[in-house]
């Protein structure tokens, strides 16, 4: 017998239950297919004007900047402004998203737009989440071609986009919209919740931006 089975005999044992027990594991497979809700915070309930009034306060609360514009046209003015502030180079790194690709970058003669997964010498990296969560202000983003992981965590500033619509209330809102989207099977291979820039306090319990991944954070809210 290997220890797991003697791990889990004991278990059985101590819930009366045997091995083969065909109720248990019809509970179980049950309870698989249809996961029961969990109890979620009432903060980041209400209108949508409240998740995303919430989604930028609490943003902001983790040192992270937020700028909203009404539509995807001002991104990348926006974008360029965020650059002129903080007198970095015209330059930023972006993957295949359709959404972003769609938006009037063209406008903008001196602003470099490179393609694919960072290598890590890229000052800016843009993004566009899968979601925002309200009560946390923090954003989804899926992994992949479209928004490769590596530019979420490569460049010292990250520029992440968020459609107003897409934000919810709660991480369970934003988990199910996931399931449905891609369902059993097609999830993909990484989904990155960031709240604010990288930090860490382990020396000397100082808080240092940037310790393992953007010194800096800024959300761009479009509607």
């Amino acid at each position: 017998m290997s220890a797991r089975d003697a791990i889990m005999g004991k278990l059985r044992k101590t819930l009366g239950a045997g091995a083969d027990d065909a109720t248990r594991r019809e509970t179980v497979a049950k309870r698989l297919a249809k996961p029961p809700k969990g109890i979620v915070p009432e903060r980041g309930q209400g209108s949508d004007a409240h998740k995303v009034k919430l989604f930028c306060q609490m943003a902001e609360a983790v040192a992270a900047s937020v700028t909203r514009v009404r539509s995807p046209e001002r991104v990348p003015k926006t974008v360029s402004d965020y650059l002129r502030a903080k007198n970095l180079p015209a330059s930023v790194r972006m993957g295949a998203d359709r959404r972003l690709k769609a938006m009037p970058w063209d406008k903008l003669k001196s602003l470099e737009l490179k393609y694919g997964p960072s290598d890590g010498f890229d000052e800016v990296g843009v993004s566009h989440a899968f979601a925002g969560i309200a009560e946390t202000g923090t954003v989804a983003l899926l992994s992949g071609k479209d928004n490769p992981s590596t530019v979420n965590f490569l460049p010292e500033h990250h520029i992440v986009v968020v459609d107003a619509k897409d934000i919810a209330g709660d991480l369970e809102t934003v988990l199910s919209g996931l399931r449905r989207k891609f369902g059993k099977g097609g999830m993909p291979r990484t989904l990155n919740f960031v709240t604010g820039p990288s930090r860490s306090g382990d020396i000397e319990q100082k808080i240092i931006l940037g310790a393992h991944g953007p010194r800096a954070l800024h959300l761009i809210v479009v509607g």
